[in-house]
């Protein structure tokens, strides 16, 4: 129910959280977005015109199950999604721009050519009914025309085309790891572990005046030091550990902390878009 209520409305997230910019912001993350397109153009470019670069990373997609494929995919969005949530929450100086986050070379050149291919069997399934062998001409044929319609990535474009053409994408490639699959979907997954580093990133804070743990339900004395989530709320160390192992939400608010499941990552992230773009009501359909 969660998955396929932000399917269906994450294109309306992320232009409520771009709403949410000034126009110098909304500059600035255009610029950070033209520039990460145009990697992408590069390294599509050079796929194309390399039989020996193709031909390998073509051997390596056709090595993965659709489990992988739909990770590589996942990765790629999550990555997205990470460079605009990053800006929105730090980039509150101009000219301020985040870097984004690192893929390495091979994943991004198999989940781009993944993604050409998907684009070419939607566009005309037939052509992909061709040997292998044939798949890079064809695929030279279709770049090329797109690229004369679409002029150039933060060449031509202006700021809307570009942020039409970053969400676009992001809404794509949901849709894919979507239909693919890509993690469990059973009722024990609803939930995970938090990441390591997430944990590890919380702070430890004295505490004045008695409060109750809602974990293990004792008192927890003043001056004592305790844990603070990022929502605020405080827990005995010891109980929070031992939560934060099997769950990566807030036991008081279910806010969530970061994990290393790229699905629910992704919906994390998801759902801090639609909280900056004061979506309150999309969050009723999937919290």
């Amino acid at each position: 129910m969660m998955a396929h209520f932000i399917k269906n409305s994450t294109e309306t997230i992320i232009m409520a959280a771009l709403s949410t910019l000034s126009p110098s912001h909304l500059s600035h993350l255009t610029h950070s977005i033209s520039a990460v397109f145009h990697r992408h153009l590069h390294r599509r470019s050079a796929l194309l015109s390399s039989p020996p670069l193709f031909s390998l990373t073509l051997r390596h997609l056709q090595s993965l199950s659709l489990h992988h494929k739909s990770l590589l995919i996942a990765r790629h969005l999550l990555s997205n999604l990470t460079l605009l949530t990053h800006f929105i929450q730090n980039a509150t100086a101009a000219g301020k721009h985040p870097s984004p986050p690192c893929i390495k070379l091979r994943d991004l050149d198999a989940v781009l050519l993944l993604l050409l291919l998907c684009e070419l069997h939607q566009h005309d399934r037939k052509l992909l009914d061709a040997p292998p062998s044939r798949w890079r001409v064809i695929l030279c044929d279709y770049f090329s025309n797109s690229i004369l319609k679409l002029s150039s990535y933060g060449g031509c474009f202006s700021n809307s085309e570009i942020l039409i053409q970053y969400i676009e994408s992001v809404v794509k490639c949901w849709n894919l790891v979507t239909v693919m699959g890509c993690g469990g979907e059973g009722k024990e997954d609803l939930d995970g572990a938090a990441s390591p580093a997430a944990v590890v990133a919380l702070p430890s804070v004295e505490l004045t005046g008695g409060k109750e743990c809602v974990i293990c339900k004792e008192e927890m004395k003043e001056g004592r030091e305790v844990c603070e989530m990022p929502c605020g709320h405080l827990f005995h160390w010891v109980c929070i550990l031992r939560w934060l192992k099997k769950r990566s939400t807030c036991p008081c608010c279910r806010r969530r902390l970061p994990t290393d499941d790229v699905r629910r990552e992704t919906e994390r992230l998801l759902e801090e878009l639609a909280k900056v773009g004061g979506g309150g009501g999309l969050n009723q359909g999937w919290l």
